[in-house]
């Protein structure tokens, strides 16, 4: 397409257009992507070219077009974003920074590209929100030419579309992007469902046509009776829509009966509500699918009557009506009440949408890792809206599913971070109860009440949830500080130097790359740097001790493997107690002890009960282990002397799929004792172990040893 049609076909969408900066945008483009091919084979432009041109469709403005023009070539040519402010201005390169994705960093995985490139997208949203509508455009595009990009491609783009995008959409309220990309990711994801519903839908259209005059007509005319003008037409639903149905009710194509939508577009709301009486004066309405969305809007400003009748055939059909204001932005969203003619770049800090994207904000700053931070944005994303009451009548609208606690912390976050409980409609209700909309929610607080872990499973919203972790991370912080001093001091008094001044502690945590000196403890406390590097800055290093049996060598390399959760702190010190050796399958506690951080301990150990006698130091912890993670457990053999019964032993363990990663073996004329350290996964490897090398001939007894109990006592754990 030629400058002039480009032209021509901007100016049918938006007769007011910036017509020189368009043509210099066009001229730009085409200059930088020339001789670049796409998958189909088109020329580049091409792509941008209709990617302006779903821009122009929903009437934005000249700024958004020509960035729309030029949103790819920072990422795909030798074109430099300085380039573009000097070109276009400022505005403009904003807007194509916000839509470039992080190409000069390299990162672990594809996922942590991901996930900060959706960091820089939702930062450049909040600066300018028009960078969400560029991105939706090109995701729209790419997924209309999809089908060029190999199958494993294809699959990956739509499920990011289907569980980011297509949301996206919906959580700014662009009702026409929104259904486009769901319908293109089930197309690719399910193609033979996608083809099998679309079939069924083409072969039924004069069905579905003739039975939607049989509703619409009767509504016009009833409304013009009653001296109401109205645009009343019928569709069907679109195919993801209607694939959800199907699975959902687990019925076939031709079971599903709400096929078929009626929308009835009015000038005013009084008409809006005058016209839903008519309605019901025509047919019969099911009366648990009605909803006000005009008194109470979606939080992405939808507003419309929602109601269904039983029309001719008890075919239950699902009726809209609103304003021709209000379905310009169910189906534009927040691109119908742009105000640029007014010089705006910004929605108002008060709208919801605003509201909702400085939440995500808020909480992303927390999200350490990729795969959390996915599920958090997707559970924000999809989520449907629920509204409750305050006692003093203020309307809160929380995602369907939200309990008390996620109410709690919607009113004020210290109002979640003291819950104690709540009253819904005026009775006791548990924290982790279901909200309903129309509830009247009384949250209860006390002054000695915190969050624990537990509330992270109580909670159900990532506003509620981000706030519960980010205290718990601070908590935690402090008590790592707390303990990161402790274990420097332990260390210092062993070899009889003081602990430093604040100003030389605070001189060696800025030599070692840290802001403060609290930092520094923590990162003791925290395990990740250890006591004898920071006294290693005051005095020279001692020389290294004298190496440990092979047994202790091979159990002290394995007590700081990682594999504990400890609630409410991240990466804290700890090992596993010698006494008792606990692994996978069998429940521990933590106890922070003096010098060594947390050490963890099986509920049952004889150790453990004593420690009781200190709950001020009991930290609760739980058991965070990989699939292949391994686990080292001590264990006693009594055996009889004879020949090659070590080697017989070895070839037991080794037969249950177990390393052995060390032996010592006492012999003796009547009595052999050998302690073996064995690699274990959790509890029942260890426990086919045990019947494994109870079977040798020769062998008396086994045990795991240091306190553990004998197989049998083992087997009742």
């Amino acid at each position: 397409m030629n400058l002039a049609e480009f032209i021509i076909k901007i100016e049918s969408f938006n007769a007011n257009v910036d017509i020189p900066l368009l043509r210099r945008a066009y001229e730009f483009s085409d200059k930088a992507h020339a001789g670049q091919l796409r998958e189909s084979g088109d020329p580049y432009i091409e792509h941008c070219l209709n990617v302006a041109f779903i821009l122009a469709e929903l009437h934005l403005d000249s700024v958004t077009i020509a960035a729309a023009l030029v949103h790819d070539v920072v990422e795909d040519t030798d074109v430099k974003l300085e380039d573009i402010t000097k070109e276009f201005g400022e505005e403009i390169a904003t807007l194509v920074d916000g839509v470039t994705k992080i190409s000069m960093v390299e990162f672990k995985s594809r996922e942590d590209q991901q996930v900060e490139y959706f960091r820089k997208m939702l930062l450049s949203m909040a600066r300018d929100i028009r960078v969400i509508l560029i991105k939706l455009a090109d995701r729209l595009n790419n997924m209309r030419t999809l089908q060029y990009l190999d199958e494993d491609k294809q699959k990956r783009i739509a499920e990011e579309t289907r569980d980011v995008y297509a949301p996206l959409a919906h959580r700014f309220g662009i009702s026409k992007i929104k259904t486009q990309l769901e319908d293109l990711s089930l197309k690719f994801l399910d193609p033979e469902t996608y083809d099998e519903i679309a079939k069924k839908i083409e072969l039924t259209r004069e069905e579905r046509e003739q039975y939607i005059s049989t509703i619409v007509e009767p509504i016009r005319n009833a409304l013009t009776d009653a001296g109401v003008k109205a645009d009343v037409y019928g569709r069907a639903k679109h195919i993801d829509s209607i694939c959800r149905k199907i699975k959902i009710r687990d019925v076939p194509f031709e079971k599903i009966s709400d096929l078929l939508a009626i929308r009835i577009l009015l000038r005013t709301k009084t008409e809006c509500y005058h016209a839903i009486g008519v309605v019901h004066e025509l047919w019969p309405s099911v009366r648990t699918k009605f909803a006000d969305y005009i008194a109470s809007p979606k939080p992405n400003n939808y507003q419309s009557l929602h109601t269904a009748i039983i029309g001719p055939g008890k075919k239950v059909v699902e009726i809209q009506i609103r304003t021709h204001e209000m379905h310009r932005i169910a189906e534009n969203g927040i691109a119908a009440h742009w105000l640029y003619k007014e010089g705006r770049q910004q929605l108002d800090k008060t709208d919801r949408q605003m509201l909702w994207l400085r939440d995500v904000l808020d909480w992303q700053k927390d999200m350490t890792n990729p795969s959390e931070f996915m599920e958090y944005i997707k559970i924000d994303l999809f989520a449907d809206d629920i509204y409750v009451y305050t006692p003093a009548g203020e309307i809160k609208h929380l995602p369907a599913g939200a309990t008390p606690l996620d109410f709690a912390f919607f009113v004020h976050t210290e109002v979640g971070l003291h819950c104690s409980g709540a009253n819904v409609n005026g009775r006791i209700a548990p924290l982790n109860s279901k909200l309903q909309s129309g509830d009247e929610v009384e949250i209860l607080t006390s002054p000695h009440r915190h969050p624990s872990q537990d509330w992270l499973n109580v909670a159900t919203t990532s506003q509620a949830r981000a706030k519960i972790r980010r205290w718990l991370k601070q908590t935690g912080y402090q008590q790592a500080v707390a303990l990161g001093k402790e274990l420097l001091d332990q260390e210092l008094k062993k070899i009889r130097l003081k602990f430093p001044s604040d100003d030389d502690l605070l001189e060696i945590a800025q030599s070692l790359s840290f802001n403060s000196t609290d930092d520094l403890l923590y990162a003791v406390g925290s395990g990740s740097v250890s006591a004898q590097r920071v006294i290693a800055r005051i005095i020279p290093e001692e020389e290294e001790p004298d190496k440990e049996p092979m047994v202790e060598q091979v159990l002290e390399k394995y007590r700081i493997e990682r594999g504990i959760r400890i609630e409410g702190i991240d990466n804290m010190m700890f090992r596993f107690a010698g006494c008792c050796q606990p692994i996978p399958g069998e429940d521990i506690v933590g106890y922070i002890t003096r010098g060594r951080g947390v050490t963890v301990h099986r509920v049952d150990c004889p150790m453990a009960h004593e420690l009781i006698e200190h709950p001020e130091r009991t930290v609760p912890v739980s058991w965070n282990v990989s699939k292949d993670q391994t686990f080292v457990v001590r264990l006693e053999v009594q055996v009889e002397p004879r020949k090659n019964i070590l080697v017989d032993i070895t070839d037991s363990i080794a037969d249950s799929d177990t390393n052995v990663k060390g032996a010592d073996i006492d012999i003796s004329d009547t009595c052999s004792v050998g302690t073996f350290v064995v690699e274990v996964k959790n509890l029942h490897q260890l426990e086919q172990v045990l019947r494994k090398i109870e079977k040798v001939k020769g062998v008396i007894s086994v045990r795991r040893a240091r306190g553990a109990n004998s197989r049998s006592n083992q087997a009742q754990e």
